[in-house]
């Protein structure tokens, strides 16, 4: 499906900051629309294919914004810790690892159905690389399990919070939320069924399954209760992912080589790990080498894919592409409160 022609044209004339944000703003009308549960497979998978037509225009005529991102892009780092210095007292954050706008929709439905107040729902934009550690980092955290028993308490920049990490099931994490006013809470759940499901015959569609089942739960609504009980509560993520599954095979074979031998079957690397850092020669480039506030690396640019040992993953992150970068921020509480 070809980009929206005044998408398009925005694209053509914008700075680069205009630019982003209605790349931002295209992709959260795709992914946040109202469906079915039952359609959410072959949905998701369709509103996912619709937004291949950004990623080219990012890989080809606009790959050069990439190297705007990190000065122009609101990062979800930053914005929340700004909401966090704002609100004062009674604040909760539930950060699903790997959430990413496909998901948006069961959790505006389950806000709505279940008597929630949306006080904002947007994109905003991960680390670079698109990964746990830069993220963590970006909050003022040694690591994703730093947080676990309140380990993080006193540290990093969401001051005065309780903290945990955690894959337990959300009963278990509801039973463990007490009446501390201020809560982090960093769930894995969705980043390790990435993982489990990025071998062939797996990926997008199952996710997409299991994602609207687990959204939409009773026992998901139920942690959510438990974090808006006198809190205001952000519902956000630390990087998105990759349905490269999806993506087309890099048909040149030196093409191919080449992304083979620099990221095997990942979407990023850093320049020290390579034995021939300088980028190809390729016009557009095939992979952008950026350094950013985590890392000298360079990134597999758009929807690609090629062959690698033991098959390219269906699901990923780590690379340029919209749904890697672009995860939900979603701000509830209950109706009528704080």
């Amino acid at each position: 499906m070809p980009l929206p022609l005044t998408l398009l044209r925005q694209l053509q004339s914008a700075s680069s900051d205009t630019a982003w944000a209605s790349l931002f703003e295209h992709a959260w009308n795709t992914c946040s629309a109202p469906l079915a549960q039952d359609k959410a497979p072959s949905e998701v998978t369709k509103r996912d294919a619709e937004l291949g037509a950004a990623d080219l225009f990012l890989a080809t005529a606009g790959w050069d914004l990439w190297k705007s991102y990190e000065t122009v892009v609101p990062r979800t780092a930053n914005v929340l810790a700004s909401w966090w210095a704002e609100r004062g007292a009674g604040r909760a954050v539930l950060i699903l690892d790997a959430l990413s706008l496909r998901e948006v929709p069961w959790l505006l439905k389950g806000a709505k159905e279940r008597g929630y107040a949306v006080h904002q729902a947007r994109a905003t934009g991960a680390e670079l690389p698109a990964d746990t550690a830069p993220f963590a980092e970006a909050l003022g955290f040694v690591s994703r399990s730093s947080l676990q028993n309140n380990l993080g308490a006193g540290k990093g920049r969401l001051t005065g919070a309780t903290t945990d990490s955690t894959n337990i099931p959300w009963e278990d994490c509801a039973a463990q939320i007490n009446s501390t006013h201020d809560w982090l809470l960093w769930h894995d759940w969705l980043d390790e069924r990435v993982h489990e499901l990025r071998s062939p015959g797996h990926g997008l569609a199952a996710l997409a399954k299991e994602a609207a089942e687990q959204l939409s739960s009773d026992a998901f609504w139920t942690l959510v209760h438990t974090l808006t009980t006198g809190r205001r509560l952000v519902i956000t993520a630390d990087h998105g992912y990759a349905a490269s599954g999806h993506f087309p095979d890099t048909a040149d074979p030196a093409q191919s080589s080449y992304l083979k031998d620099r990221y095997a079957s990942g979407r990023w690397a850093k320049v020290a790990d390579l034995e021939q850092p300088a980028p190809g020669a390729w016009v557009p480039p095939l992979d952008l080498p950026l350094k950013t506030a985590h890392a000298d690396a360079t990134f597999a640019l758009g929807r690609r894919k090629w062959k690698s040992q033991g098959g390219y993953p269906t699901l990923t992150h780590g690379g340029l592409s919209l749904l890697e970068v672009a995860v939900p921020f979603i701000e509830l509480s209950r109706t009528g409160g704080a």
